[in-house]
């Protein structure tokens, strides 16, 4: 891996526990100091996420139903119950969609903040720290606090992290620092603590048990580290296969893993057809273009690049077309391994034989990074100037209207929804997507018919059409916001 100074490699130093009185309360004291620029970095890029989160969680603007889904998962953990997903069905189970366990861990703060701006709030703090961790990492590789903090800037401003924070909340959240803690341990040479910190990954997503395996591959490439290496690669591959072929369909109510059928081909695909797919979608040479792009291709200088090619395999391969480009948050978990790639890769030309031309290339991305990072902010729902507008922090009559609805809806009730509401109303009561309670009616239905082609003009005809028997009566119609309470 890159060459580093020996004395800005942590391990190489006595540890603080190691020393005692003032010894080691200076040498406490000397690491704060140290990592005080990074910190305020990350606490810098904490207030910005949270506050582009808030403002569009106070306009109702909801890309997907994720947040709402999240929210029910963690209700249910909080609760000491199953992760129930009601707005995917009547007792679905979130295992049974993607196995996130990990998720679990948010069920504490629920206690005592039980609000989906929680985990946006907590979102945007895993985001901070991997700031913090490519931002102090860069410092020590590169012997330069400066650069450690345009790189950790360009990091946090970079465009994989912006379309997440946009996306509302998602798993993926916890692998970011995750990851970012990985090729840290890499780049120090500490093989064993990079092999601990990936093991945790598994407990993500399903697809990042290849990703642990990558990382196996990566010890077996740089240090040589065959019995660690091997025994990373049979713990991801093998827990890939777990959660995959057993674990996943024990909780779906079908008792099958549903992703298979997004593959080509259907759920037998050929072996041909997965390995020729990606090749032939000019979306998948956009993405990739953009993802080296931003550091100037040198990551491809880097043995760290090849812990992003599972994630990008499977999503490439994948027939769903959302997988392919730069929106929503497919991207995330990728920025923090080419970031640490492009440091590994400067350092690399620092002590090898490149030429002038491409080390002065090098040097030159560490402020072209940052650059490229601000451009991208032009992915930001809400720009500067935007903050002025006092509907931009309101949300205006209409959201007004959807707060003034969702006042209405009685705790704990069972209520269908659109988009919109869904996350707020699955904190507090058994929410559905509309029609999605079809075996029992629900006692409040929340529409939210803006940007509808051709609303419904009789909405409690509309309710019964999706629950034959039942009848609705309005209670709140503002600004094409609608309640409906059952009689």
């Amino acid at each position: 891996m890159a060459e580093t100074r020996e004395s800005a490699i942590p391990s190489q130093r006595v540890p603080v526990w190691g020393r005692t009185g003032r010894a080691a309360q200076a040498a406490r004291q000397g690491r704060l100091r140290e990592a005080g620029p990074h910190l305020a970095l990350a606490v810098l890029f904490l207030l910005g996420y949270g506050l582009v989160e808030l403002l569009r969680y106070q306009r109702f603007a909801a890309p997907s139903w994720d947040l709402g889904i999240f929210t029910e998962a963690v209700k249910g953990y909080a609760h000491f119950g199953a992760p129930t997903l009601s707005i995917k069905g009547p007792g679905y189970n979130a295992l049974g969609d993607h196995w996130s366990p990990i998720v679990a861990l948010l069920a504490p703060v629920w206690w005592v903040w039980p609000s989906p701006v929680m985990l946006l709030a907590a979102q945007a703090a895993l985001f901070a720290w991997s700031i913090g961790v490519v931002s102090d990492t860069t410092e020590r590789v590169l012997g330069s606090r400066s650069k450690g903090l345009l790189i950790g800037a360009a990091y946090g401003l970079s465009w994989g992290l912006q379309r997440a924070i946009d996306f509302e909340f998602h798993e993926i959240a916890f692998a970011v620092p995750l990851l970012a803690v990985v090729c840290r341990q890499l780049l120090f040479k500490r093989w064993d603590r990079a092999a601990w910190w990936a093991m945790p990954l598994v407990l993500v997503k399903e697809d990042m048990g290849l990703t642990v395996a990558a990382v196996g591959v990566v010890l077996l490439v740089t240090a040589r580290r065959r019995s660690t290496a091997a025994g990373l690669v049979l713990f991801g591959l093998g827990f890939a296969a777990l959660t995959v072929g057993v674990l996943i369909p024990h909780f779906n109510p079908q008792h099958q893993y549903d992703y298979w059928a997004k593959l080509p081909g259907g759920t037998h695909p050929q072996l041909w057809q997965l390995a020729i797919a990606p090749f032939t979608r000019l979306t998948v040479w956009k993405t990739c273009g953009w993802l080296l792009g931003i550091v100037g291709f040198l990551a491809l200088r880097s043995p760290l690049v090849l812990l992003a090619l599972p994630t990008l395999a499977w999503r490439f391969a994948s027939s769903n077309s959302m997988f392919w480009g730069q929106d929503w948050h497919y991207n995330a978990t990728l920025m923090p391994i080419l970031f640490l790639a492009l440091v590994d890769a400067i350092a690399r030309l620092r002590a090898g034989n490149a030429g002038p031309v491409l080390r002065g290339f090098a040097e030159g991305m560490v402020p072209g990074a940052l650059a490229i990072g601000a451009a991208c902010t032009v992915s930001l729902p809400v720009g500067v100037g935007g903050l002025a507008d006092p509907g931009t922090w309101s949300g205006g009559q209409h959201a007004a209207a959807l707060r003034d609805a969702l006042a209405l809806v009685p705790r704990g009730v069972t209520v269908e929804s659109t988009m919109g509401p869904l996350s707020r109303l699955a904190a507090a009561d058994d929410a559905y997507w509309v029609g999605g309670c079809k075996p029992n009616p629900p006692q409040y239905l929340v529409l939210d018919t803006e940007g509808w082609n051709n609303p419904p003009t009789d909405l409690p005809a509309y309710g019964a059409a999706f629950h034959p028997g039942a009848r609705f009566t309005v209670v709140f119609n503002r600004d094409q916001v609608t309640v409906l309470r059952r009689q």
